[in-house]
Parts: structure tokens; C-alpha cells; sequence
């Protein structure tokens, strides 16, 4: 870089800078650099500090990474936080988290259970996150005002759902909202059928028909548990997969969301389409649906990404917690000690995700020319020492109240642990009015 360009906006001078690609990677008394909302800069501090800047930040015990990327999650239902727990997925779904939604769930709803939930995510280092819920503009506008980064799922399904009362009427909802959001630097819709067992072949068949005109991507739930699988195979013959392998969904802009269950035929389909999975491990043990296969998914090339799922059943939106719990697990499901180590458990959180939505050139790891989408996570308390690895510090020793700032698109919207731009008090009055409403203390 040359010494006439303009000044920085604001170096950052950690102790560690874990660009994530090149892979596995730790650069030592590293500066990076920031202007005009991208990662101008990146290299040894001496020459960083010869570099005009308007802001300079030391972060010493500081390390900094790419933003973690949230690849999915049902955001509103953060109000829903602990209201069924301890049941299987059906049991939850029937009896209690769709007559709850329908109750419940407006605009209102919507808009609060949003904002709590981008709160929780920016203050536990995620920029980026994938949110797959009804009335899908008003979660668009919370992420606009809020200043983080999302993607946007349209829900799909067979039956009436919140704001839209036919499969058809959501996909022109979706379309609308795609169109007027296309050019919008943080937002990027994309259509959400919501599982293989509340969508037709024929609202299938259209979305795909859709999803292809756009360049959209399609994110959805598929084989969350074995006894889907089960009964569609007892139905009809066919696994799911295979099911939207033949009907022409599957491909690089494809996520597949939990896949739990991954026979041969399974993991072929995958390879040969390029299709991401997006895994979710906690909400997985919870509901006991089962075990993503990472390590073998992992090992056959296939891209794999990391989700919260929804605080209804997971209960946090807490990815470096989830990390932690992807890496420990996929060792234990591929009896292998070396299975899913600290730096591509890293990489899962962040360009994997980023790969998933089909924003790998634009975020998921710090490399000029990128998006500023930056967390900082403070390694300097006891409990972290002392530091050999710092990335192994990260993953197996560190919790999200590590998360010291964060930026994205080089805003800083977390300081010092602060929000910058959102109301925490005002946030936490809103969710216990709700919860005490839902409750029933106050009709």
C-alpha cells in the first residue's frame, strides 16, 4: 500500500489476529486496518504504526477474528426462551411452540423477540446471522437499524402461517422483499421452505423455479430427526434428500439445516451437488434428534457451517458456546481425538458460514479488501492462562463474555461490551412484559 493513500478510519493493534484464511494461522503484533468500511490493511505492527490513522486502538491480551457468522436461527423466538423445555421435536412443535406462535406471533412480536435477539448475538460476537421466521420484513427492518448483518429466510409452508395464509402469498411476499432489498449492503433474502414434511413437491417445485430466476439461495430444515427420515421412506419410498435431490433443489446455494441422518447414498448427494449443511448441535442434543457427521462430512469435502437454532430450543444464541459443543461432539461421534480441531472449528463459524450464504467474498475472514465485520475477544482474565494456542484458548476456555468489541462494516456496535446502538435496559424491560404476558400474569 502506498503512502499517498488516504488515511485509516481506525488501526487496531491486538497482541493476536487470527485471519482464518490462510488456514490455521495466528499472526503476532499484527495491526489491521479499516476505511470506508473495509479491511484496508493487514501486517507487522512496525509498519502499521508508520501508517496515518484517525483512530489508533491498542488491544493488548486482545484477539482479534472475523465476525462469528450465526448460520441459523428462528430470531423472535428468543421470546419463547424456555417455555417448553425437556420434550421431543414433534411433541414441542404440535403442542406447544405452533399454537404458542399463533396465539402470539404479529408484527410486535416479531419486532421485539428480533431486536432481543440481535442484541444477544452482536454482545456474543456473531455479525452475521440467518434468520428463518414470519413476517420477514419487519425482522429485515430490526437488522437495517440495528447495524448487523443477516440473512433473511422467507418461511414456506402448506398451511396458514403469521402474515401470509397460503404457501403462494408468502412466496410474493418473498419475491417483493428480495426485490426491494437487493441492493441493500447488509441484508440478503432468501427462501426458507420450512422442512420436507410441510412442503409439496408442487410449492417445491416453484420455489426452486423461483430460488433459480433470483439467484436466491433455499435454506431449510432436512433430516432434523430419524424418525422423519423413517416415515417419509415408509411414506413414499424415498429419503428426503433424495426427495429434493430429484426435484432439482440441491446445489451450492442449498442449506441444508441439521442433517442429523447420513446414509452413503446421503453423503454422494451432497458431494455431487455441493450443498452446505448448516449444523446445530446443541438444539440437536436437546431435542435428542441426533448427530451431524461433521468429521466424515468434513473429510468428503462437504462445506459445513454452524447454527444456534432458535433460543426455543437451544436456549442461547451463544455460537462460540456452540462451537465449543460442535468440536467436542464431533470428536465423540467419530471416535477421533483429532477430529474437528480448534482452527476448523474457527473456520465453521465464520467462512464456512459465510461459504453457506454465498458471502465468501465478502466477510468470514479478515483479508483486505474485505468487509470490516470484526469481533474482539479478550484473552487476558485468569481463567485463559496460561496461552500457548490462543484459538484453542478461544473454543475450549473462553465464553462469549469475552466478547470485548465488535464491528461490522467497520461500525463499531459493540464497545467495550456496550451497545452502541441498541438499549439493553429497554430490550430486557420488553422481553419480561412479553414473557409475563405469554405467562399469563398479565392478560
Amino acid at each position: 500500500m502506498t503512502a499517498t493513500a488516504a488515511p485509516l478510519d481506525l488501526l487496531l493493534l491486538p497482541t493476536w489476529l487470527v485471519p482464518v484464511e490462510p488456514a490455521g494461522v495466528v499472526l503476532k503484533e499484527h495491526g489491521l486496518g479499516i476505511r470506508d468500511g473495509r479491511i484496508a490493511f493487514i501486517g507487522p505492527r512496525a509498519a502499521a504504526l508508520k501508517l496515518v490513522a484517525n483512530e489508533v486502538r491498542e488491544l493488548p491480551g486482545v484477539l482479534l477474528s472475523p465476525g462469528l457468522i450465526n448460520a441459523h436461527g428462528h430470531a423472535a423466538m428468543s421470546l419463547f426462551r424456555g417455555m417448553a423445555d425437556d420434550l421431543p421435536l414433534m411433541t414441542w412443535l404440535e403442542k406447544h411452540i405452533w399454537p404458542a406462535e399463533a396465539k402470539w406471533v404479529d408484527e410486535a412480536f416479531v419486532r421485539d423477540g428480533t431486536d432481543l435477539a440481535i442484541a444477544e448475538q452482536l454482545k456474543g460476537g456473531i455479525t452475521c446471522f440467518s434468520d428463518m421466521y414470519f413476517y420477514p420484513k419487519v425482522a429485515s427492518d430490526c437488522v437495517h437499524n440495528s447495524g448487523i448483518r443477516a440473512q433473511i429466510a422467507i418461511p414456506i409452508l402448506d398451511f396458514p402461517i403469521p402474515g401470509a395464509s397460503t404457501p403462494d402469498e408468502a412466496i410474493r411476499q418473498g419475491v417483493e422483499l428480495f426485490g426491494d432489498l437487493k441492493h441493500h449492503p447488509r441484508i440478503k433474502i432468501t427462501f426458507g421452505p420450512h422442512a420436507p414434511y410441510t412442503v409439496s413437491d408442487d410449492n417445491l417445485e416453484k420455489i426452486r423455479v423461483i430460488a433459480e430466476e433470483l439467484d436466491a439461495a433455499i435454506h431449510m430444515h432436512v433430516h432434523e430427526t430419524a424418525s422423519e427420515v423413517q416415515q417419509a421412506v415408509e411414506q413414499t419410498g424415498e429419503r428426503p434428500l433424495a426427495r429434493l435431490g430429484r426435484l432439482g433443489l440441491l446445489g451450492p446455494r442449498f442449506q441444508a439445516v441439521h442433517m442429523t441422518q447420513i446414509s452413503e447414498d446421503d453423503l454422494a448427494l451432497l458431494v455431487e451437488s455441493n450443498t452446505s449443511i448448516v449444523h446445530c448441535p446443541e438444539s440437536n442434543l436437546k431435542l435428542a434428534s441426533g448427530f451431524c457427521p461433521v468429521e466424515r462430512l468434513w473429510q468428503a469435502g462437504v462445506n459445513v457451517a454452524i447454527g444456534t437454532d432458535g433460543a426455543a430450543s437451544n436456549n442461547d444464541l451463544d455460537l462460540l458456546g456452540e462451537t465449543r459443543t460442535a468440536a467436542l461432539l464431533a470428536k465423540a461421534v467419530a471416535g477421533s481425538a483429532t477430529a474437528l480441531d480448534a482452527h476448523r472449528a474457527l473456520r465453521m463459524a465464520t467462512l464456512n458460514g459465510a461459504r453457506a450464504m454465498g458471502l465468501e467474498s465478502e466477510i468470514g475472514s479478515l483479508e483486505v479488501g474485505k468487509a470490516a465485520d470484526i469481533v474482539a475477544f479478550d484473552l487476558s482474565e485468569l481463567a485463559q492462562q496460561p496461552i500457548y494456542d490462543p484459538v484453542s484458548q478461544l473454543i475450549y476456555a473462553t465464553g462469549r463474555e469475552c466478547v470485548k468489541h465488535l464491528w461490522v462494516a467497520g461500525k463499531q456496535l459493540l464497545d467495550d461490551r456496550q451497545l452502541t446502538r441498541m438499549d439493553e435496559q429497554q430490550l430486557t424491560a420488553t422481553a419480561i412484559a412479553w414473557g409475563q404476558r405469554i405467562s399469563g400474569h398479565h392478560e
